[in-house]
């Protein structure tokens, strides 16, 4: 886990629901305090967003991709495939 040593003392309200969630993170992923386990919880969500943004670019890309870029892209793949092929495993 990558905790930051720099941190910001905050007071929230938070309905019991949350408080248990946190709780049960914090004892599932074995987190030392309920803070860090909210930390976690914050970072993974950050981090799922940061990939669904990664991943409505591609669709945005391949969904506006002419056949004939989509058959340059097949190509260029296809010749990865064969270099990879060719490497001791």
């Amino acid at each position: 886990m990558n905790v930051s040593t720099n941190k910001v003392k905050k007071s929230y309200s938070i309905s019991p629901e949350s408080e248990r969630y946190i709780r049960k993170v914090r004892k599932a992923r074995k987190i030392a305090s309920d803070s860090q386990a909210l930390d976690q919880i914050l970072r993974d969500a950050q981090d799922a967003q940061k990939l669904a943004e990664i991943n409505a670019a591609y669709t945005a890309y391949y969904d506006s991709a002419t056949d004939e870029e989509l058959a340059e892209e097949r190509g260029w793949a296809a010749l990865g495939e064969g270099a990879l092929a060719g490497l001791p495993q």
